[in-house]
This record gives structure tokens, sequence and C-alpha cells, in this order.
């Protein structure tokens, strides 16, 4: 459905389609006329009056984000646009507003959000090229060095000595953008656009460079770190960051898989836990934690018991969690303000039915996002799960990819999900009755794809037209074999392939020397 445009948005469009007008006449334009017109050149993808418009930019502040969200004018929101061109138009035109010796406004920027930005799987720009975090972080930090250069060979010049910008910004950092990175951060205090970190992202890095690199982000700014995939952070690791490093404003925490492992738990490393359960209670600001894929069997009060703040958003998956740490969760003052829950890979109808009924009624106010994939959820389940989920009213995504449920069941929990209002998205496993008689679950890579398609489809049209008679078309439903989109994965596959690949590689002539040796 189309968004009305008002008469002035219309107006704007019709000005910056026509470049070199648009830009000629910038010097004439009224200040309040210019966040009108880089939303409406942002529509239209016209990146020369992108760049021209932030390189003469006349106010104090300069925020993507709301720049791009809905406005009076135009209430379509085009942050989750990540046009290459747009934003490549966009940064540019930042370095060249430091340059440009010939503005007619006074230099009055101070702050520049770029944070607003959401990468999404389908880009709607005509360019189709899009420029993810993982770009953005190398072009931001390529560009502060070029200005630097510029600088030194303009050194009359005190104006630009002048400059001083905060760019606030999300980093993706990965061994291929590191050196980069590192040298913009180390540099920063004498180029003009001061890179202010603000959420962190680190995948694919040494140790010992994701430390050094931490230190250089200034982590009193820091509001989201994520630490995933190929950083092979440990419980000492952790502990160290957070004697070494304080983090006042961190709201959300991201770590990567096997961080903790109880299995192999001494006396000392039960303080260890401790000492991080207690510096996490530090931070008062934090209320996001995901520490999927790590074992924490019966630690879970222990580590989350120090907290002063309650929790808005845990990822637990496949935590190998047992009945006390359910019944913790469900009790603790925690529950209460889960507006996001993880619970993947635990047996949840087998191990702590009842429990789970109880932390689901205690978050049913506020609950928003509900993962509980590979859950051994099957048929005989379905009714309890209905219960279970009946008072979520606020519930907006459910995800239960992977459970051994059939075509029929499905149908049983789908007329039931209609009732939910603002329910908007479902992720539901491929029927059971699709496979072979003897597939196993969980269900190994390998054998995903070996189902029916021609009777999936037909299913999932089933599924659909249930939604349908029940004025529900606002419900989008799918079934992403290898789990939901990851835009900062999909952004580096190819660079962590080739790290997996490496690693794989040096395992076997570890192992190919071992067997000559013996």
């Amino acid at each position: 459905r189309a968004t009305m445009k008002s008469l002035r948005f219309i107006s704007a469009e019709a000005l910056v389609s026509n470049a070199e007008l648009a830009r000629r006449s910038l010097g004439s334009l009224a200040h309040n006329l210019f966040p009108l017109l880089f939303k409406a050149s942002y529509l239209l993808e016209q990146g020369e009056v992108i760049h021209d418009l932030v390189e003469n930019w006349p106010f104090v502040n300069f925020n993507l984000g709301k720049l791009l969200g809905t406005t009076v004018d135009y209430q379509e929101d085009l942050s989750h646009r990540t046009c290459s061109v747009c934003l490549e138009s966009c940064l540019t035109g930042l370095r060249d507003y430091v340059l440009n010796q010939s503005s007619p406004y006074g230099k009055r920027l101070k702050v520049v959000d770029l944070t607003g930005i959401k990468d999404v799987e389908v880009q709607v720009c005509e360019c189709k090229k899009t420029m993810g975090r993982w770009a953005r972080t190398q072009l931001l930090s390529k560009l502060c060095l070029e200005l630097l250069v510029n600088l030194q060979q303009r050194q009359c010049d005190p104006g630009i000595s002048e400059i001083s910008i905060d760019v606030r910004v999300d980093l993706f950092v990965t061994e291929r953008n590191y050196e980069l990175v590192m040298q913009a951060l180390l540099k920063k205090c004498y180029c003009p656009l001061k890179i202010c970190c603000v959420a962190f992202r680190s995948d694919n890095l040494a140790l010992q460079k994701f430390f050094y690199i931490i230190k250089l982000i200034d982590p009193s700014l820091l509001r989201k770190l994520e630490v995933v995939h190929n950083v092979r952070l440990e419980m000492e690791h952790l502990e160290m960051l957070f004697n070494s490093i304080h983090f006042p404003l961190l709201m959300s925490l991201t770590l990567p898989a096997r961080t903790f492992n109880v299995r192999r738990f001494t006396a000392t490393e039960e303080q260890m836990l401790a000492n991080i359960g207690e510096k996490m209670g530090e931070m008062t600001q934090l209320t996001e934690l995901s520490m999927s894929f790590s074992i924490l069997t019966g630690r879970i009060q222990k580590l989350l018991s120090p907290l002063k703040t309650p929790l808005k958003m845990l990822d637990v998956s496949n935590c190998s969690l047992n009945h006390a740490d359910m019944a913790y969760l469900a009790n603790s003052f925690h529950a209460n303000h889960l507006e996001a829950l993880d619970l993947s890979g635990h047996n949840i109808p087998d191990l702590y039915p009842s429990i789970f009924f109880k932390l689901l009624s205690h978050s049913s106010s506020v609950l928003r996002s509900l993962t509980l994939e590979d859950c051994n959820i099957q048929d005989t389940h379905v009714n309890m799960l209905i219960v279970s989920l009946s008072p979520c009213q606020k519930l907006q995504e459910f995800r239960f990819l992977g459970n051994p449920l059939s075509s029929q069941a499905l149908k049983h929990l789908f007329t039931f999900l209609c009732e939910l209002p603002m329910l908007r998205n479902v992720e539901f496993p491929v029927p059971k009755d699709c496979y072979p008689m003897d597939i196993t679950y969980p269900i190994d890579d390998t054998s995903l794809c070996r189902f029916d398609h021609q009777k999936y489809e037909s299913v999932a049209e089933e599924l659909n037209l249930i939604l349908l008679q029940a004025n529900r078309e606002d419900v989008k439903t799918s079934t992403p074999l290898f789990g939901s989109y990851d835009a900062a994965v999909q952004e580096t596959k190819n660079e962590l392939g080739a790290y997996l690949i490496n690693s794989f590689k040096e395992t076997l002539e570890k192992f190919t020397s071992s067997l000559n040796k013996m």
C-alpha cells in the first residue's frame, strides 16, 4: 500500500529528481528544508544531492535514523534501506563537510548519529546493492584516515583544526578490517571526525586483537557488545575483560558459544562464575543477555541473581538448563519483564512443562518474542503449548522450527495463533509427515532438505488459508531451514567460510602429522 506524501514532499522529490538543479539551488534554500530534501533524495537514491546536503549541513545534529524515519511529510520509514549509493554519498559528504572551505553556512555540526540504520534481508532500493554494518565500519574508518592525510597537506588552514564532530556508530570488526579500524581509532584524537562507538560486534578475530580494540573504542560509551562465533572468549577471558574494563552504559551483551562449560567446573571456576555474575550486577543498565550454546546446567541462578536490573531479553538456547535453572527463571524478578525469550534446544515438554507454563504466565503481559526451536514439541504437546501461550496477548514473533509436529497439529496450532492480536511473524517447522519415516529429531543439516517439497507447499498453503479466513493477512509465515536471517553473518559469510576451511585444514594437518610420528 502506497504511503501518502504531503505536497511539500512531492515538491522536494520534484526538485531533487533534477540533481544538477538541486545542487545549484542549495545555497539559496532555507535551512528547514534540508531534512525534507535529504529524505526525498534518499528515497530517489540521488547520491550527488545527498552528498551535497551533508557537505553543507546547517544544523548542530545529523541523526540518520530520525531523518529517514516516520515524518509528517512522508510517513514511510526508510531506515531499513541500507542503500550503498545513499550511504556512501552520506559518508563522503561528511568527510567533505570538514574539508569544504566555501560552505555558505557556518560549520555548526557537532554530533552525527549513524546508529539508526536497520539491516534487513529484503532491500527495496533500486540499485539493489547494500552497505551492511561491516562495510559501513570499513568506509568510515577509511574516510577518517583519508581526512588525516588531507589535513596534513593543508596544515595552514586553522578553520579545519577547530572542527570536532562526534560520529556515533555501530562498529563491526573482523580480522579482515581490523587493521584499518584500529588505525582510525588510534588516530581519533587528531581527526575532526571522532568515532564514538555505541555498539560493537566482533567476529573472526584473535583474542589478543579483540582485547586491544575494545580498549580503543572507549568502553564507557558502549551500549551493546556482541562477541560472536570465531572469537575464542572463554570464562577466564570474560572475567579478565570485566575486571580490567568498566562498561557503565552497557545494555546488551552477547557472548560466543561455549563461553561457559560447567561440565569441567572446579572450585576456582565456580568462584570465577560468581565473580562474572557480580561484575554483571554492577552493569546497572544491562537488560539484554545472550549466551547460547554454553553449558550452564545448575548455574543460572549464580550468574543472574546478582543482576540489579531485570532482563528484558534472555537467550539461553542450547545451554543444557535443568529443572532448578528453569525454576529460578520462572520465580525470578526477570520473569515479569522478559520481552524476548529463547529457550531453544531444551526438551521442555518432558523436563519441565509446569515450570515453563509458570514462566510464560509471569512474562505474558510483556512477552513480544518467543523462540522454541528443537524443543521436542510433539503432537501430544500442542494443547499444553496453546494453554501456555494463551495469556501472551502481546506476542509478536513466535519461532518453533525443528519440532516433530505433523501437518494436522500445525493446523490446530495455527487456528489458535490467529487469536493472538499482536502476532506478526511465525517461523514453523517442515511437518514431520513430509519427511521419510526413518527421520530422527533433532534433524542433522544433511537431512534437513530431504522432505517432500510438494507436500510441504500444500500444507503451507493450508496454514496460510487458516490465517486468511481469520482475516490475519498481517501475519508473515516462513520456514527458514537453516535459521533466521542474520544480516551480519550474511555480510561476512565469505570471510567466515574461509576461516572455517583453514581451521579444518590445520586440524587435518595436525592429525596427519601425529599419525606420521606414530
